[in-house]
C-alpha cells in the first residue's frame, strides 16, 4: 500500500565533481556572507538542502537517496504514519461490528491523551547529540520577543510542525507585509482629514454662531426631545470631516486594487511554497477517508471511477437528508442572529429616548462632567453602549454556535478531512459573517434612511420612532462601531490565546508538581501542556479572515482599520508562535497544498468589498450631496458671477418644517423648551423636501432626485471601473511565475529520465543471470567440437 508522503532523492544527473563543487560553493558562501538583519543566521538555522522529490514507494527504494535508514523519515513523517496506523487499529470485534481507532478510546476515557513529543525543552538546549533541538531554535529565533523583527523561519516551521501549520504562518506573514502599504496609505488619509477638519467649509458653517447658531433643529423624538441649535454639533461635524473627505474616496479605490494585488501575489507565493515543500501533487494523490467515516460504512455502491464495489455510510437519500438538516440548522442560527440585531435596534431606539430626556440635565448638574457636554450627545451615548452590547452578544453566540456547527458537520459525515474542514469552514464563516457584520451593515445602509419627517415619522413595531443618524452623520457611528468591535475582538482573542493557556498550564504544573530530584520524562512534560484542538488552525484562520473583512468591507468609513490590523498581526504572529512552541503539545503534522476553503472566501469578500465601499461613499457619507450642490446648485454670494462654491451647503441640505404642524402626540413638552426658543415658527431637519406652503409640501424636492440619481450613477460607474481594473490585474498577473513553471517542467523531465535509466539498469540486473546462462550454453558445444 502506498503511503502518501513526499520523500527525497538526489539529482543523479549531476556528476560527483559537480555535486562536490556545489556543496563547497554553498559552504564558502555561508562563511563569507553576512546574514541580513531580518533573517536568521544560517549557522543557527541551517538552510534546507534541495532535492528532486517523488512519492515514496517501497518497491522503488533503490531510486531514493538513502544515507541512513534511521534518518530517512523525518520525525514529522513518522508522527503522521503513527497517527495513521493508530487511528485505524482495531481493538474490538463483535460479530459484524468492528471497533477501531484510538480516537474512540480517547473519547471514552480509556486513554487520557495521544500526541507527538517535542524534541526538547523550549528554553534549554538538549545535550543529547542525536537531538536536533528544533523546538529550542524555533523559540529563540521565532517566538522569543527579542526576535520580533526577524523574518519567520518557514522551512523550520514546516519541518517541525508540518506543511499545514507552515502554510498558515506563511499566509499570515504575507498578509501582514501587504498590510504595511495599506496601513501607510490609510494613515496618510487620516492625517489629511485631521489637518483639514478646521478648514472644511461645511464644518465652518456648522460651528459659525451666525450660521449654525441661528439654525434651530427639530426634535429627534416625540414629546421629551427639545429643540436644539445646529452649532451644538460642532465637534461631531469636525470628527466627521476626518473620515468623510475626498481622501477617503481615493483610499477606498486604492484598497479595492490592493486586495486584488494581495490575492494575486499570494497565489504566486503559494505556488512557490508548493514547489519548495513538495505539495504540488498532493491533491492528485488519493486522500485517505476519515476513520469516523470508515467506521460507519454499511451500504454498498459501485465506485464511478474504479467500477468496483465499495462501502459507504449512507445512501443518496440519506446524504441529501443530512445535508438538508445541516442547511436548515445554519439558517435557523442566522435568523437567530438577525433577531438579536433587531433586539439591539430596539434597545437603541428605547435608550435614545432615555438619553435625550436625561443626559443633558445630568451633565449640567455635574460640574466635573461639564467639559464632556460638547462631545457626548444622545446619539453618541446610544451608539457606544449599543456597540458594547453587540460585542457581548457576538462573543456569546460564537461560543454556542461553534459547538452546534461541529455537531452538524459530524452528522453530515464528510469522507475526508479536507471535505470535513471545508464544510465546517463554510458553516462557521457564514455564521460569523452575519454575526460580526450585521450591526455594521445596519448602521451603514439602513439606519436613518427611512425616518419620514418631523410631522409624520416612521415607527418600529408601531411604538418606537425609527432611529435617525447622529447629527454628524451615520459615518461617524459606523467608525465607532468598527473601532469598538475590532479592538474588543483583538483584546478578547489575545486573552484566550495567551492568558488562559498560560494560567491553565501554571495551575496544572502546580497541582502535579513532584520533588526536584525526580527527572520528569519528556512525555510527562508535554502532557502538562495544553492539547491542540481537534480543529487545529481553523480558529486562527477564522480570526484573520474576519479581520480581513473589517479591513476591506468598511474601510471607506475607517481608514485606520489596516493600521490596527497591522499592529494586531505583528503581535498575532509572535503570540501564535509562543503558544505553539511553549504552551501547546506538539500538533500531529499534516500536509496541505494551500489554505483550503479560505481562498475562495477571501476572493468573495474582496468582490463584495467593492460594492460595500461604493455604497458607503454613495449612501452613507455626504460626499455625493456635497458634489451635487457644488456643481449643480451652488451660487457664490461673494462675487457677481455664478462661481462654484461650497458656501451655503448646510442651509441647502436642511429642509424646513412648520412647528404648528406637530400633532399633540409629537409636540415637545413646554417644560423642556429652551429659553431662547421664542417667536420661532419653523425648525430644520436633514432631508431634501419641499417647505411648508408649497403645493407639494413635505414631498421630496428635485434636489433629492438629483442626489439619488448621482448616488446611483456614482456607485455603478465606480463599481465597473474597479471591477474592470481588478479583472485586468488578475489577467496580467499569472498565478504561477514563468520561471517556476519552467523549473517544474525541468525537474519532471529529469525525474522521468532518472526513473527510466533506473528501470533500465534494474532490467539489466534481472537479465544478467539469464544472459550468462545463455552464454555458457553457447560456449560448451564449442569446447566439445574442439575436443
Amino acid at each position: 500500500q502506498r503511503i502518501d508522503f513526499i520523500l527525497v532523492y538526489e539529482d543523479e544527473s549531476k556528476s560527483a565533481s559537480e555535486k562536490k563543487g556545489s556543496v563547497m560553493r554553498r559552504k564558502v558562501s555561508q562563511k563569507t556572507s553576512r546574514p541580513l538583519p531580518l533573517l536568521s543566521d544560517e549557522d543557527v538555522i541551517a538552510k534546507e538542502p534541495e532535492f528532486f522529490t517523488a512519492p515514496f514507494r517501497k518497491d522503488q527504494l533503490k531510486c531514493f537517496f538513502v544515507k541512513d535508514k534511521e534518518q530517512f523519515f523525518t520525525p514529522a513523517m513518522r508522527s503522521r504514519m503513527a497517527y495513521y496506523i493508530l487511528s485505524r487499529a482495531p481493538y474490538e470485534v463483535r460479530g459484524n461490528v468492528k471497533k477501531f481507532g484510538f480516537n474512540k478510546l480517547l473519547d471514552g476515557g480509556v486513554y487520557k491523551a495521544a500526541y507527538p513529543l517535542h524534541d526538547c525543552r523550549f528554553n534549554v538546549k538538549s545535550k543529547e547529540p542525536s537531538c536536533p533541538n528544533e523546538r529550542f531554535l524555533l523559540f529563540n529565533e521565532w517566538a522569543h520577543p527579542k526576535s520580533f523583527y526577524k523574518m519567520q523561519p518557514l522551512d523550520l516551521i514546516r519541518k517541525y510542525f508540518g506543511e499545514k501549520i507552515g502554510i498558515y504562518f506563511a499566509w499570515l506573514g504575507f498578509y501582514t507585509v501587504m498590510l504595511t502599504l495599506a496601513a501607510a496609505v490609510g494613515l496618510c488619509c487620516f492625517i489629511y482629514g485631521y489637518t483639514t477638519r478646521e478648514s472644511s467649509t461645511w464644518s465652518k458653517e456648522v460651528c459659525d454662531p451666525q450660521i449654525g447658531g441661528e439654525i434651530i433643529m427639530c426634535p429627534q423624538c416625540d414629546k421629551i426631545c427639545p429643540y436644539w441649535r445646529l452649532n451644538s454639533t460642532c465637534e461631531s461635524s469636525k470628527r466627521l470631516c476626518i473620515f468623510d473627505n475626498y481622501g477617503t474616496l481615493v483610499f477606498a479605490i486604492f484598497m479595492s486594487v490592493w486586495v486584488t494585488l494581495f490575492l494575486e501575489f499570494w497565489k504566486r507565493y503559494q505556488a512557490k511554497l508548493e514547489h519548495d515543500w513538495d505539495t504540488v501533487e498532493f491533491l492528485q494523490q488519493e486522500e485517505q477517508p476519515r476513520p469516523e467515516y470508515e467506521a460507519k460504512c454499511i451500504y454498498e455502491r459501485v465506485n464511478p471511477v474504479t467500477q468496483e464495489t465499495e462501502k459507504v455510510p449512507y445512501t443518496a437519500c440519506g446524504k441529501c437528508m443530512r445535508v438538508s438538516c445541516g442547511i436548515g440548522t445554519v439558517l435557523f442560527w442566522v435568523l437567530l442572529i438577525i433577531a438579536s440585531v433587531v433586539g439591539v435596534i430596539v434597545y437603541r431606539l428605547a435608550m435614545f429616548i432615555t438619553f435625550s430626556s436625561n443626559l443633558h440635565s445630568h451633565l449640567n448638574n455635574r460640574k466635573e462632567l461639564e467639559p464632556f457636554k460638547e462631545y457626548v450627545t444622545p446619539q453618541m451615548a446610544t451608539s457606544i453602549t449599543a456597540s458594547f452590547i453587540s460585542l457581548i452578544i457576538i462573543m456569546i453566540l460564537n461560543n454556542v454556535y461553534e459547538k452546534v456547527a461541529i455537531l452538524i458537520t459530524d452528522f453530515e459525515l464528510p469522507r475526508t478531512k479536507t471535505e470535513y474542514e471545508n464544510s465546517l469552514t463554510l458553516k462557521m464563516f457564514l455564521f460569523q459573517f452575519v454575526n460580526y457584520y450585521s450591526s455594521c451593515f445596519y448602521i451603514a445602509f439602513f439606519k436613518g434612511k427611512v425616518v419620514g419627517y418631523p410631522g409624520e415619522p416612521v415607527y418600529w413595531l408601531g411604538t418606537f420612532r425609527n432611529e435617525e443618524c447622529d447629527p454628524g452623520g451615520c459615518l461617524t457611528e459606523l467608525t465607532t462601531q468598527l473601532s469598538i468591535i475590532m479592538t474588543g475582538k483583538a483584546i478578547w482573542n489575545n486573552i484566550q490565546e495567551v492568558l488562559l493557556p498560560w494560567l491553565k498550564n501554571l495551575m496544572f504544573r502546580h497541582c502535579t508538581q513532584v520533588s526536584s530530584e525526580k527527572v520528569i520524562p519528556r512525555w510527562e512534560q508535554d502532557y502538562q501542556l495544553q492539547p491542540m484542538g481537534k480543529l487545529g488552525l481553523f480558529y486562527e484562520y477564522l480570526e484573520m479572515v474576519i479581520q480581513f473583512g473589517f479591513v476591506t468591507l468598511f474601510v471607506a468609513s475607517f481608514p485606520l482599520a489596516p493600521l490596527l490590523a497591522l499592529f494586531n498581526n505583528l503581535c498575532e504572529i509572535r503570540v501564535d508562535a509562543w503558544k505553539y512552541t511553549t504552551q501547546s503539545r506538539r500538533a500531529v503534522p499534516e500536509k496541505a497544498q494551500d489554505i483550503g476553503a479560505w481562498q475562495p472566501i477571501l476572493q468573495g469578500v474582496a468582490i463584495l468589498a467593492v460594492a460595500t465601499n461604493a455604497a458607503i461613499i454613495a449612501f452613507t457619507s455626504d460626499m455625493i450631496p456635497r458634489l451635487v450642490y457644488y456643481w449643480a446648485f451652488s451660487i457664490s454670494p461673494y462675487s457677481g458671477g455664478s462661481e462654484h462654491t461650497m458656501a451655503g451647503y448646510i442651509n441647502s441640505s436642511l429642509s424646513v418644517f412648520n412647528i404648528s404642524h406637530f400633532s399633540e402626540m409629537k409636540r415637545p413638552n413646554e417644560e423642556i423648551t429652551p429659553y431662547w426658543f421664542n417667536n420661532i415658527t419653523t425648525c430644520r431637519y436633514r432631508d431634501f423636501r419641499h417647505p411648508p406652503g408649497h403645493p407639494n409640501q413635505y414631498d421630496f424636492s428635485i434636489y433629492y432626485w438629483h442626489v439619488i440619481a448621482a448616488k446611483l450613477a456614482f456607485m455603478i460607474v465606480l463599481e465597473h471601473i474597479v471591477y474592470f481594473t481588478k479583472f485586468i490585474l488578475s489577467y496580467m498577473i499569472p498565478d504561477v511565475p514563468e520561471a517556476l513553471k519552467e523549473q517544474i517542467k525541468r525537474e519532471r523531465y529529469l525525474t522521468q529520465v532518472i526513473l527510466h535509466e533506473t528501470n533500465i539498469q534494474h532490467f539489466k540486473e534481472l537479465m544478467k543471470p539469464i544472459a550468462d546462462n545463455l552464454q555458457s550454453e553457447i560456449e560448451e558445444p564449442e569446447l566439445d567440437l574442439k575436443v
